[in-house]
């Protein structure tokens, strides 16, 4: 996600890192080092130009001729041009009792019908929704039966009546989500390869006969500087509320993300970041232009975790680590609930510092935390409340019932006491944090 971007803007930040101050000329080469990153990212011409524009008087500005460190005072307009042009303030779904009623919209292809099933996981758990899906996409072959599995897999209702009118399906589900307690209702509708007459009228039939609440509009990232001129297209027949960018996390460039909201001024809300159910993360523009700017997306990681830890199970655990009594048993527990949150690299690059630090480049193989798990569920409960007891018969016994090598049970006893030894530190505050 906007790796060749972030790599870009650095490597032109870095070059006013060796200026004793900011001059007319030195700017000049930055900025167009900036703009030439941003216009590889497929970011609108218009909107390159009045953020280049932008940075520059700013860092010609009379803040930055009297700061000490010009280099870091022009990081942060650079962070804060990047977040004005991402949104500047986070975009909350809109969400009304005693119900709310969603038309989801967008072309074909685009992933709409997954991130409905995707959003009704989300509501459900953010906010103890009840959520509806409704089949209303009766055109495309299998639209239908695949709505209905994301919503078996996910213990989620689909309303659907077959291949029948669109908007008498909606309008059906409407009634039949106030007879049956459901309190979110999300028409998943249908697309086109093209905006045409034909969709936006049938669009527009089921807004005036349900009255929606909110239309998310889901357009696919991959598009670039066009996913505006696709928004403009339904935005002119639809009152769009927000869109829906997905497929981020297969994006080098960033071009949608960085052109949507200053061409259209329609809020991005959500983003979707893995092919998971679970992968779609609310849009915040200024996290967003801390991780393209290596400055971390520590509110996105406390998401994660708020959404798919225990609570109960973390507490437990930071209790024992204060008291110095975690053991193997509780390093399982905590190993289970990390991969709940998504492959490891993935959490690293939220890090502050994390290319500085080498963490975006590293690739976990889910086997490695597999092993350590068989290594552990190898051991008696004994021995994993107390590993000092560990001696090499045991050791050997442990190696074999795992399936893996005497060394790698060594090497996972050392990196646990390593563990608990940091534990200890930040407890006393003396861990030096390596950013």
């Amino acid at each position: 996600m906007f790796e060749n971007l972030g790599d870009r803007l650095q490597n032109a930040i870095n070059k006013i890192k060796g200026y004793g101050k900011i001059t007319e000329d030195n700017i000049s080469e930055v900025t167009r080092e900036i703009r030439l990153a941003l216009l590889e990212a497929d970011v609108n011409y218009k909107v390159v130009k009045e953020f280049t524009q932008n940075v520059k008087e700013k860092a010609l500005g009379e803040e930055i001729q009297k700061s000490l460190k010009p280099s870091e005072v022009f990081v942060k307009i650079v962070r804060d041009e990047l977040t004005k042009l991402l949104g500047e303030e986070d975009e909350p779904l809109i969400v009304i009792k005693p119900m709310t009623i969603v038309m989801m919209a967008g072309l074909q292809g685009s992933g709409k019908t997954t991130t409905a099933g995707k959003l009704a996981l989300f509501v459900r758990k953010k906010y103890g929704l009840k959520p509806l899906l409704v089949a209303c996409d009766v055109y495309r072959p299998a639209a239908i039966d695949q709505l209905k599995q994301l919503g078996k897999e996910l213990n989620i209702e689909v309303y659907s009546e077959g291949k029948g009118n669109p908007v008498e399906i909606a309008k059906n589900a409407v009634e039949y989500a106030k007879e049956n307690g459901y309190n979110y209702v999300l028409i998943d509708t249908a697309g086109r390869l093209h905006i045409d007459e034909e969709l936006m009228n049938e669009l527009q039939n089921i807004n005036n006969e349900v009255s929606p609440n909110e239309i998310l509009l889901v357009v696919d990232s991959m598009t670039g500087q066009d996913a505006a001129a696709v928004i403009e297209g339904f935005n002119s027949k639809l009152p769009i509320t927000g869109a829906i960018l997905t497929k981020l996390d297969g994006d080098t460039k960033g071009g949608a993300a960085l052109s949507i909201r200053h061409l259209t001024n329609i809020p991005i809300k959500f983003i979707g970041v893995s092919e998971k159910m679970d992968g779609l993360e609310k849009f915040r523009p200024g996290a967003m232009a801390n991780r393209i700017l290596d400055m971390g997306d520590l509110m996105s990681l406390a998401d994660k975790a708020e959404a798919l830890l225990d609570d109960d199970e973390a507490m437990k655990a930071a209790e024992k680590m204060q008291k110095g009594k975690f053991d193997l048993e509780d390093f399982l527990v905590q190993l289970n609930q990390i991969k709940k949150l998504g492959p490891l690299e993935n959490l690293l690059k939220m890090i502050p510092g994390a290319k500085k630090m080498g963490l975006n480049n590293i690739n976990i193989d889910p086997k490695d935390m597999a092993h350590i798990e068989a290594i552990i569920l190898s051991m008696t409960p004994k021995e994993r409340k107390n590993p000092d007891i560990l001696k090499a018969s045991r050791k050997k016994r442990i190696a074999s019932g795992s399936g893996r090598s005497v060394e790698e049970v060594n090497r996972l006893l050392k990196q646990f006491e390593q563990m608990k030894q940091m534990m200890k530190q930040l407890k006393n505050g003396n861990l030096k944090m390596p950013f």
